[in-house]
């Protein structure tokens, strides 16, 4: 079984370590295979625009330089940790109800998807650039600005578009996703070190790319783990998030 995290954020967009620190991170920690996942956040909202004003997306215009480092950091991590590291993004529509709000990782992504428009539309582009989809956090988080509800109150309409969901994500577990029997993973939503010691999911499959991103779209030989973090280590992180600040809770 191969550990793995899906769900990872570098200064690419709001997390608090460059690409090539988060690599150094989780290759030192025994990870397997994880995807860099940084926003890219829609830009036909007042919150969106907020966003990117504020750097926190990844862009049409940056797209090629992102996805080069991310190249070059994946063939890094092989030769030093013989770690898989995969391409995504977090497509990002914010709003300022939780009913409203919609995350969705896109796995293995080669070409820059955009988040505007409908969240349908935005899932359909992930799916026909060749992308795994995954509901981010879809359900009830304890953290404030994470509780992003849009696919999980429209599970069924979505079902086509979603590959995988979070059952699990950063210390929380989603009771009604587990319920719902619906494919599943666990991940970390990484913005910073203490973000380490969190939810994992393990794969039963070979260690290579095509090999992970098979098995995500099957959806079966998955499980979940939860990395316990060293005594040293806090157990949460003090400091909010920026991106999430955008995506109120709401009612």
């Amino acid at each position: 079984m191969l550990l793995a995290d899906f769900h990872i954020h570098t200064t690419w967009s709001d997390g608090r370590h460059p690409l090539p620190e988060v690599v150094d991170l989780f290759g030192r920690t025994g990870h397997d295979v994880i995807a860099i996942t940084d926003h890219v956040v829609n830009r036909d909202s007042l919150l969106g625009r907020t966003a990117h004003r504020l750097r926190l997306s990844v862009t049409r215009e940056g797209w090629d330089a992102y996805r080069g480092e991310i190249e070059r950091e994946a063939r890094r991590a092989w030769d030093t940790y013989r770690m898989v590291v995969l391409a995504g993004v977090e497509l990002t529509r914010n709003a300022f109800t939780r009913d409203r709000s919609a995350h969705a990782l896109a796995l293995g992504l080669d070409a820059f998807v955009g988040a505007d428009g409908a969240v349908e539309e935005m899932l359909a582009s992930a799916r026909d650039a060749g992308a795994v989809t995954v509901a981010c956090h879809p359900h009830e988080q304890s953290g404030w600005f994470e509780n992003t509800f849009y696919l999980w109150n429209r599970r069924q309409e979505v079902l086509g578009l979603v590959d995988l969901w979070e059952l699990a994500c950063r210390w929380d577990l989603f009771p009604p996703v587990a319920r719902a029997r619906l494919a599943y993973v666990g991940n970390s939503d990484f913005h910073s070190r203490p973000h380490l010691w969190a939810w994992k999911t393990l794969i039963d499959c070979e260690k290579t790319p095509a090999a992970v991103l098979a098995a995500l779209r099957k959806g079966t030989g998955l499980g979940l783990t939860r990395l316990d973090a060293p005594a040293d280590v806090p157990a949460s992180d003090p400091i909010p998030q920026t991106c999430g600040c955008l995506t109120p809770l709401g009612a």
